[in-house]
């Protein structure tokens, strides 16, 4: 009897060998110190709260005795609940793993305070030390959580939003209410400032300078490989026929292109699909047409 999609997925996790899972987590684990050192040491006691479940946690702070840390995994809570309901238990494991860890080296290193009260430079280093804790932790294979998750489960409900627009406008609400809370402008205005340049640094440590990929993908399971392409992502794919020189048996072979901070998640699909996919992902710079350049107005 043929073995459905989600038995495929779990054989697949299941043939990582143990030495590579170690090497995951630890690669999770000291991403997570420096995630959370950035919040801990730059961001919370200079009073920036940048979006994300990391911004709602440094406002609950200043409005109760409750540490930074302990409301990063409270917030959590139930987003990872959610998740659970929504992904099963196998999608939230690391991602609970890295928000525990987060949450105690944050309460961990507090106590050490802030390596500067300059704004400006407490937003470029926390910046770039969470940046790099969330390239590393994106790397391994895991998320810290928050934010991601409720994007995922709005887009089931919305699947037309678009994830960038839903991030720029949780992020705005948060670093507007930080404004409020904490009655500085100023501080929230380094707080989007901060927002900004961890989008940047992370595309730079993710996927350096250029701007998209394009990924071919032969593979016997090429419809189970569009279909999650085209629902978790919602990337547009093409099928361009095919023929292998040897056997000469007639294949779809997957043409994508997708935006660069994308890539981690196509390899996992197609990985977690089909193990023995034969892939090529190449940077792509100059990419015409909707959702990318306009062919009239970019070259002004």
């Amino acid at each position: 009897m043929a073995k459905s999609e989600k038995e495929l997925e779990l054989e697949t996790i299941h043939k990582k060998s143990w030495k590579q899972q170690a090497v995951d987590y630890f690669i999770i684990t000291i991403a997570s110190f420096l995630y959370a050192a950035a919040v801990a040491l730059f961001l919370d006691p200079n009073s920036l709260a940048p979006g994300g479940v990391t911004g709602i946690s440094i406002i609950l702070n200043r409005l109760t005795s409750i540490e930074t840390g302990t409301w990063i995994m409270i917030v959590n809570i139930p987003i990872l609940l959610l998740g659970i309901w929504k992904f099963g238990i196998r999608f939230i494991i690391s991602t609970l793993y890295c928000t525990v860890l987060i949450s105690f080296f944050t309460n961990l290193l507090a106590p050490l305070g802030a390596v500067t009260s300059d704004p400006f430079l407490a937003s470029l280093a926390g910046s770039a030390l969470a940046a790099v804790g969330m390239g590393f932790i994106f790397k391994a294979g895991a998320t810290s959580g928050g934010t991601d998750i409720i994007i995922k489960v709005i887009r089931l409900k919305i699947p037309y939003l678009r994830t960038g627009m839903i991030f720029l406008i949780t992020d705005a609400m948060i670093v507007t209410a930080s404004a409020f809370v904490l009655k500085d402008v100023e501080k929230a205005i380094y707080a989007g400032f901060t927002v900004f340049l961890i989008s940047r640094i992370l595309d730079l440590v993710l996927y350096g300078q250029d701007e998209a990929k394009l990924v071919f993908v032969i593979s016997d399971r090429a419809q189970s490989i569009n279909k999650r392409l085209l629902e978790d992502l919602d990337v547009g794919v093409t099928f361009i026929k095919g023929r292998g020189g040897y056997s000469r048996e007639e294949k779809d072979v997957i043409l994508c292109a997708f935006k660069k901070h994308l890539a981690p998640k196509v390899e996992a699909i197609v990985r977690e699909q089909d193990p023995a996919a034969f892939m090529i992902i190449s940077s792509a710079t100059e990419i015409y047409g909707e959702g990318y350049k306009s062919y009239f107005g970019e070259k002004l």
